[in-house]
């Protein structure tokens, strides 16, 4: 066997082992829902309303419009654009993983939620993890970046303008007022 063979193989190892240890876990999503019912009180945020005033809630609903509609087959896709892949891949949270990794109360019509850019939350949902960001990121949490949203605000989408990356998260800003970490005092799963 070859040097290069043996290494090749050694590598493919390595990333099948990662693969399948828990240092490469997926997480699932949970849904808007259940993201809501601890982000959902003013004296906390009220992160859930803003997202739901905000464009991202409104995302699928939006290619269902007769305006949607004439940019899709403009840009050459055809059949609805609440079918397409090139469509749903950035106005549906997770769109084209298993439905394996789906919560029950996932609903896809809710558009961009909560998980699109914050990661899946089964486990970091908890309120005792959601207290400590440390423990929440270790547990799946994203930390937003300019790179989380210009994975869909790019000029590959048919009605990209410029994108400002710090003003545009200045309008979807739901920060999490200072002694009000890890949502309302409810009780979760």
């Amino acid at each position: 066997m070859s040097k290069k063979s043996f290494t090749l193989m050694l590598v493919s190892s390595l990333v099948m082992w990662l693969g399948t240890s828990s240092f490469a876990k997926d997480y699932d999503y949970i849904g808007v829902e259940k993201c809501g019912k601890c982000h959902k009180k003013e004296k906390k945020g009220a992160q859930l309303k803003k997202w739901q005033d905000g464009p991202h809630a409104k995302a699928f609903k939006t290619l269902g419009t007769d305006s949607a509609k004439l940019v899709a087959k403009k840009a050459g896709v055809t059949g609805d654009p609440q079918k397409a892949p090139e469509c749903l891949k950035c106005h549906v949270t997770g769109y084209g993983l298993p439905a394996a990794r789906f919560g029950e109360k996932f609903k896809a019509e809710n558009g961009v939620g909560c998980e699109s850019c914050h990661g899946p939350g089964s486990a970091y949902k908890k309120k005792k993890i959601m207290k400590d960001h440390d423990k929440s990121v270790a547990n799946g949490l994203v930390e937003i970046t300019e790179k989380t949203c210009t994975e869909c605000h790019n000029d590959k989408s048919p009605t990209f303008k410029d994108f400002n990356y710090e003003e545009r998260v200045k309008d979807i800003a739901h920060p999490v007022p200072e002694g009000a970490k890890g949502g309302d005092d409810e009780e979760e799963e």
